[in-house]
């Protein structure tokens, strides 16, 4: 931002160039010198601003198929908000956490490599009293987890990360899958500790408890996809996305659509006196040889010629020839 200079400074900078205490090429060589920034390679920004908005979107989507899951699941009022998305070096983020909580580490093929979903112990032990059976309490002081707790939490996650994958299909097809569950950060070593890493934080409601929910994605890990994290590349991806579905919709539409299929043994004309008179036994001569194609009709459009017969004891056609689109049968 531009500093504006008051009157008496604008004053006290002319006095001091006409008495000569102040040089002006000075000043303009200062004012045309490089300007120098600072950078910490310790923090590297290795997202650009384009991949961050990339990821935002990525991730309100998954916070949204989180909600609609968890609320199924704990039968209660679940509301999950994706705050703030960050890149910070992987020891920043460990440092970041408490020091017991739940660490849901998992792998998403083909990307190598891994991943980590920590979830606030106050969200993890409500969800686990409501998987229970009990209204959402959570425990005076936390401990680790029982035998029982830990599948019953693996089970929760393991169903949760399904959404992750979804949430990414517009970018990769991918399939989280849970490798291991942790409480103490200091044990989890996915990557360097200078490694950086784009933190997705998401606000949780659970009934009346709050806390958060911190997905933790190693840059080295998502660099092989990053030129798809692009504002283009999503646009494009978005439209090509919806066509194939549309077509693919369509498509199902049609394979389901029923249509009457006729096959015509000939045509006759006779008198309404001789149709009367009709009677068991009476043959009625068709404008058609023995050996002439019948002609079969989808719906009321001519679309093939067959060959009659039987096929197990029941009579049958057999496709002899295709009808090209804007000919009509006596054109044959």
């Amino acid at each position: 931002m531009t500093e504006v200079l008051s009157q008496n400074e604008i004053d006290a900078i002319l006095e001091a160039l006409s008495s000569g205490e102040m040089d002006a090429e000075e000043l303009k060589k200062e004012e045309t010198g490089k300007r120098i920034k600072v950078y910490d390679f310790k923090r590297a920004l290795r997202f650009s601003k384009d991949q961050i908005r990339s990821l935002t979107r990525i991730h309100e989507n998954f916070a949204r198929l989180l909600t609609t899951y968890f609320s199924a699941q704990l039968r209660t009022f679940v509301q999950i908000n994706v705050v703030s998305v960050d890149q910070l070096p992987y020891d920043e983020f460990i440092r970041s956490i408490p020091k017991i909580t739940i660490l849901n580490i998992f792998e998403a093929p083909p990307l190598e490599g891994r991943l980590v979903m920590e979830i606030n112990p106050n969200i993890a032990y409500t969800m686990l009293d409501r998987m229970l059976g009990g209204p959402g309490v959570i425990p005076n002081k936390v401990t680790s987890l029982t035998e029982i707790e830990t599948v019953v939490m693996e089970k929760i996650f393991s169903k949760a990360l399904e959404s992750f994958g979804e949430a990414w299909k517009s970018v990769i097809e991918m399939e989280a899958v849970l490798d291991t569950l942790e409480m103490n950060p200091q044990f989890m070593q996915i990557v360097s500790p200078n490694e950086t890493v784009a933190v997705i934080s998401f606000s949780t409601k659970i009934g009346d408890t709050t806390g958060m929910i911190n997905l933790c994605l190693p840059h080295v890990v998502l660099e092989p996809i990053m030129p798809k994290l692009t504002g283009h590349h999503w646009l494009m991806s978005q439209k090509k996305s919806r066509e194939p579905k549309e077509v693919e919709v369509l498509q199902n539409r049609l394979t389901r659509a029923e249509v009457p299929l006729v096959v015509e043994l000939g045509n006759s004309t006779i008198s309404i006196r001789e149709f009367l008179s009709l009677d068991v036994g009476d043959v009625i001569q068709l404008e058609r040889e023995v050996d002439e194609a019948l002609l079969v009709k989808v719906g009321t459009r001519p679309k093939f010629f067959a060959k009659p017969g039987t096929s197990k004891g029941r009579l049958a056609v057999q496709i002899e020839e295709v009808i090209k689109e804007g000919v009509d049968e006596d054109e044959r």
